[in-house]
């Protein structure tokens, strides 16, 4: 029985590794931007006065708290609310990874200080670096670049060109 579960599990898990990785892209620049806000200044403080314990705690609760929102997700989609599942799944994996994504940034060297979680992000970054080197991957950010500039066109208002008149009116 082993046996015929072993390549269902390995699809599942390419699945849940592919679906993380294209929502890392995502994450990621909505991070960066929350990095800038003043607001969050007394947290990162906060964040970075913590022991290497309590700080790998938080690093997990993000996991421990949204994780369960796949399987959620799931059983809304096969309940036919799939929209709602979509939802549920997409704000759920982006709110996680935008969460883990700045905890990781304020204290990666607190974190890295563990071995286990040092070679879990190598293990990580390794099958990143292949992932994004596959032609999918690639066609794929190709694709968002497009999307992301032809929303853009259409968000950002262009300006009218000046015209200036001379004093003949011309």
């Amino acid at each position: 029985m082993n046996q015929l579960l072993r390549p269902f599990l390995i699809v599942l898990a390419a699945i849940y590794f592919v679906a993380d990785a294209v929502f890392v892209a995502i994450a990621h620049p909505i991070a960066a931007w929350l990095a800038d806000r003043k607001i969050f200044a007394g947290l990162k403080a906060w964040v970075t006065s913590l022991g290497r314990y309590a700080t790998l705690v938080l690093f997990l609760v993000p996991f421990v708290v949204l994780e369960p929102a796949k399987p959620i997700a799931a059983y809304l989609a096969a309940t036919g609310h799939s929209l709602v599942a979509l939802g549920v799944f997409v704000f759920s994996e982006i709110l996680k990874l935008v969460v883990v994504e700045r905890l990781l940034a304020v204290s990666r060297d607190k974190l890295m200080s563990f071995a286990a979680f040092a070679w879990a992000n190598r293990q990580y970054r390794q099958v990143m670096s292949w992932l994004e080197e596959t032609g999918a991957w690639q066609a794929m950010r190709r694709l968002s670049e497009t999307i992301r500039h032809t929303v853009r066109s259409y968000l950002i208002p262009r300006r009218p060109a000046r015209i200036s008149f001379d004093r003949t009116g011309r």
